[in-house]
């Protein structure tokens, strides 16, 4: 079974953004090192930034539509993205955008679920 592994807040302002989820929540948000893209710390976490307490996720934040999706998005962690992309067109579905290594870390991709959502994907490199 695939699991949702991270989730996404796209903004239009992600400084406004971050001090908002940051008072309301108290989470950890840093920006990616020469990247427009921020981490958000919801939970404890390792320090690969994987959750330790069960169940819980941690997400990322972008300009709307240009380095985030335009709505709030969930990603679910896949073994083959390109053959979860195969199964998601062969059910209906339809890719958005492209595949995209991110650094060394894996691959994303998003695409279109019948019900016209947008969801990520992601696969990690082999360690």
């Amino acid at each position: 079974m695939d699991s949702v592994v991270h989730f996404e807040i796209p903004a239009k302002d992600v400084k406004r953004a971050s001090a908002f989820y940051s008072k309301a929540f108290g989470w950890n948000i840093t920006q990616f090192p020469n990247f427009e893209y921020w981490s958000l710390v919801t939970t404890a976490s390792d320090k690969n930034g994987t959750p330790t307490s069960p169940g819980s996720i941690n997400g990322g934040m972008g300009k709307k539509g240009v380095m985030a999706p335009k709505d709030v998005t969930v990603t679910i962690s896949v073994a083959d993205i390109d053959a979860s992309l195969a199964t998601v067109k062969k059910l209906g579905g339809k890719m958005s955008g492209k595949k995209m290594p991110v650094g060394d870390m894996g691959f994303s991709a998003y695409f279109e679920d019948t019900e016209g959502n947008i969801i990520g994907l992601w696969q990690s490199k082999p360690m």
